[in-house]
This record gives C-alpha cells, structure tokens and sequence, in this order.
C-alpha cells in the first residue's frame, strides 16, 4: 500500500490522525495510510514526533511507503500523531536558506550546488568550484540575507517536466515533480520541506570553507541555529577581549603580534636548543675513546620520544669530528638515528636503508645523517646489532 505524504502539501501540519495498515511482529515498525513525518531523504534528516505518546524516533522511505520506527509498540489500528515542531522547523529554515544560498551563487558567480546536507548541529553544500575567494562569500552572505529580508513568497507546486523546464538543476525523475519556487529567485525540484516565505529563514550565516574533492564545502546556519552560533563567537571574542585588556575590535590584531611574537621566540629557542646540542654532541666526542681502528662510537638510547631537531644537532655535533659514527635508538615508538663523519668510510642512508630491510623497517637519509623506524622493540635491537657490529 502506498503511503500518502500530507508533508508534500502542508509543511507546517503539526497533528494528524491516521490508521495503522502494518506493522513489524514486535509493533515497533509502523506503517500508516498517511502521515506528516519526512523520511530521511535528499539530504534532509527524518522528522521525530510521537505516534500516540510513543516516541518515532527514525523515519525511513521505502519507496511506495514509509516506515516508522517506533521507541515502542503501537498498540491501536487508528492513531493520533504528532510532529517535533521545534526540530521539523529547523530543518525547513536550514534548507529553505539552502535553496536561497545556492540560488544565490549561481545567480551572482554562475557556481552550481552539487550536494547538501542538513546536519543536527551545522549544513553544508558542495559547490563546483576549486576556490572562493573571500569577497565573494560575503557578498553571497550579504546577498542572501537580503533575499530573507525581502521575505519572498515560497511556493510548493506540481509540475510535468515540460511544465519545470526552467528548474536551476534538471531533474532526473520522471513523471509529476514537486517545484519549490521562491519567488523572482529559485525553481528547484525538491521533496523537502519548507518554509512558507524566505522571512521565516532567519539569518543566513556562512562559517567556513573546506576544499572537498575538487569542490569547495560550504558550512552554513540559518534561523535560531545562526543566532545561537552567533553569540557564541561573539562571547569567545569577548573572552580574548578582556584577556588582553582590549577593545573588541582589536583583539584579532593583538592575537595575531602575539602569535608572531610566540614563533619568533620559539625559532629562537630552537636555534639555541640546536646549538647547545651541537656542542653537547662536541664534548661528547671528546669523552669517548676510539676503538682500534680510532672509530669514535657513541650510543643514545631513549626510552620514548622522536628523532627531533635537538637529536638529530647532537649527532651532527658528534660527527663533525673525525672519524665518527653516532647511532641513536628510541624504544617507543621504535626509531632509530644514524650519523657519521666525512672520513667514517660509510654511508649513513645506504648502511641504514640496509638494515632497516633486514628487519622489517623504513626509512633512509643521506651520506651524513640518516633516520628510520621499526616495527618493535625486538626489530629495534637486532637493528643495533648490526649498525653496531
């Protein structure tokens, strides 16, 4: 049996009765001759309500008809229903300000919406484009802001598809389509639902942007949604305001000097941290006997960490003295350092690239310095072994 979907004609039918023509053995999937609740569909999330006080907490399109899937059994054949009206006009304002956004992009730059998704917290679209620039955002925020305030009619018709040839995106369905039309602006081909005038959308805000195979992803918020996000970044800002003692307006500006203030000294201290590592690695040297061919050999093991900058001016330190190998093991995660002299008779990415193979690692480095990783602690010493050997 088909399910007649009262969403199609009247978005805003909050409560209805209908009559219960299937369910699921444990009454727990419902099917109704008719119903107001929307199926995941189109990018639009399911509507929640309640079928007799029962929670529908999933609603899902079968094609012909619509399954409700309920937090309990539905007891009678003829029900009483009721929509979330809070969460179903959320969903209306957010794609009815989607239908607006994307309206708007390709009337004012010609870009084309290729998908949407309404999100419980944030939506998107995809847009077929490599990149926005930041002026034209804010001339498409500024834009559709405008058409919400004009509060133009949104209208809901029936079309053949001789009749919606002026659609912004042909439609692939055959036979009557469902038209949304926001007047002098948009005609889409769209089984969502709607808000009656572009007034009720709210406030459009565009929050960011994000490159997305090829297209750009476009997150925005409309309605209560925009409001709320609004404050809160008005009250982070606030924060850093009165952290810096500061009017509003210039705390981006004191955040930014802080910013480079903060790299500044942090190159500074790694430059310093360098070369005291460099002379920690000189003295180094200087304390360790040569064997019998006069090869000095140090030995660092550390039980957690990374071959940093600090390890890798150690070794370099080391090894700028004649005939010199280092070697640096680190337990956790596996890894492994090797550096030598000019004269050390080796090649430091040849010899490491070697015996990383023989144990199941990956890496290699240049003639002076090079660095790896293995795949345990067992692979970490037999490594030893042989770098050492």
């Amino acid at each position: 049996m088909t399910t007649e979907r009262l969403y199609y004609t009247d978005c805003y039918l909050r409560e209805f009765r209908a009559r219960v023509v299937e369910a699921s053995p444990d009454g727990r999937r419902v099917y109704l001759d008719r119903t107001a609740f929307y199926p995941t569909s189109g990018g639009q999330p399911h509507d929640t309500g309640w079928i007799e006080a029962v929670p529908v907490t999933e609603v899902v399109d079968e094609g012909e008809r619509i399954a409700h899937l309920m937090e309990a059994p539905v007891e009678r054949d003829e029900v009483a229903c009721r929509i979330d009206w809070g969460r179903r006009f959320d969903h209306m304002q957010q794609h009815t300000g989607q239908h607006v956004l994307s309206a708007v992009l390709v009337e004012r730059f010609g870009i084309p919406t290729v998908s949407f998704h309404l999100g419980r917290d944030i939506s998107t679209i995809d847009v077929a484009v490599g990149s926005l620039e930041p002026e034209q955002v804010r001339e498409v925020e500024r834009r559709a802001n405008e058409v919400v305030m004009e509060n133009r009619p949104v209208r809901i018709t029936f079309e053949t598809p001789e009749q919606a040839s002026d659609l912004r995106r042909p439609s692939e369905r055959e036979g009557v389509l469902r038209v949304v039309t926001i007047e002098g602006l948009d005609r889409s081909a769209c089984g969502g639902t709607h808000v009656r005038a572009t007034g009720e959308v709210g406030p459009v805000l565009i929050r960011k942007l994000d490159r997305m195979r090829g297209n750009v992803r476009i997150e925005f918020l409309c309605g209560m949604r925009a409001v709320r996000r609004a404050r809160a970044d008005f009250e982070a800002l606030a924060r850093i305001a009165r952290l810096f003692s500061a009017p509003l307006d210039e705390a981006p500006a004191l955040v930014e000097a802080l910013r480079e203030k903060l790299e500044a000294e942090h190159k500074a201290r790694r430059k310093l941290a360098a070369e005291l590592a460099e002379r920690q690695g000189r003295e180094l040297y200087q304390a360790t006997a040569p064997d019998a061919a006069g090869l000095r050999r140090a030995v660092q093991r550390l039980p957690s960490g990374a071959v940093d900058d600090e390890l890798r001016a150690l070794a370099r330190g080391f090894t700028s003295l004649p005939k010199a190998l280092f070697v640096a093991l680190v337990e956790e995660p596996s890894a492994v350092l090797l550096a030598v002299s000019a004269d050390a008779g080796l090649h430091a990415g040849e010899t490491l690239r070697a015996a990383l193979a023989a144990v199941g690692g990956r890496g290699g480095g240049n003639e002076r310095i090079a660095q790896g990783s293995v795949p345990n602690q067992a692979a970490l010493e037999k490594l030893a072994e042989q770098l050492l050997s």
